[in-house]
């Protein structure tokens, strides 16, 4: 992937693809779609402390996240603090 976030933000892949037009997830769409979810950390920030590239993590089940773009493909964007934690191997 050709994108590196910046501060505490992590990439992940997105479970579902129910956004807006403007590519932002409602609460309600992202709650129901990263709810229970478990996903590999793609990439993160360089300000995230406790997740690293490659992670599996939990996601909260009230997340928002943010819609990008990269490459012809979708991505979410979630705040490190809204990870329940890292699940290990």
């Amino acid at each position: 992937m050709n994108f590196n976030p910046t501060r505490d933000w992590v990439v992940l892949p997105i479970p579902h693809k129910k956004v807006t037009d403007s590519g932002i997830l409602l609460s309600d769409e992202a709650a129901s779609s990263l709810k229970s979810n478990i996903l590999e950390a793609l990439k993160v920030g360089p300000e995230c402390k406790q997740v690293k590239e490659g992670d599996t993590v939990y996601v909260h089940p009230h997340t928002e996240g943010v819609i990008i773009e990269v490459d012809g493909t979708q991505y979410v964007m979630v705040n490190e603090f809204m990870l329940l934690g890292v699940i290990s191997k």
